[in-house]
């Protein structure tokens, strides 16, 4: 009887040090992931402080489309459509939006031009 009063209690012990070393575990996980998700909305936040004058319609000249564009469509996965959309709505607006998606505001023709659907032309 002994024994097995001992297997019993070394089977608790075991289960209660199973289960610290997996909330241990668990909290460095979700710690790791809350800094991992405030990093990405640190890089990903837009600019509060917009210089509206240096981004307006007609604030480049047709020479920096290019490398507004590709500032632009830096981080898409559909970066030959964007380069293409984006050089076309440079050319027309002379302006590109900051940033690698938004902040369409700040350029109203790069926002307007819509698609016969209806959709943003401009990305």
């Amino acid at each position: 009887m002994a024994a097995a009063n001992k297997l019993v209690s070394t089977g608790g012990g075991r289960s209660l040090v199973l289960t610290v070393i997996f909330v241990i575990i668990t909290v460095a996980a979700l710690s790791s992931s809350s800094i991992a998700m405030a990093a990405t909305a640190a890089s990903n936040a837009k600019p509060s402080n917009l210089d509206l004058a240096s981004y307006g319609a007609g604030s480049l000249r047709p020479s920096q489309c290019l490398p507004q564009c590709t500032r632009r469509c830096s981080k898409t996965q559909y970066h030959k459509a964007c380069m293409f959309f984006c050089q076309k709505c440079c050319n027309k607006c002379l302006c590109v939006p900051p940033g690698f998606y938004g902040n369409k505001s700040v350029c109203p023709c790069y926002n307007n031009w819509k698609t016969q659907q209806g959709g943003p032309k401009c990305p």
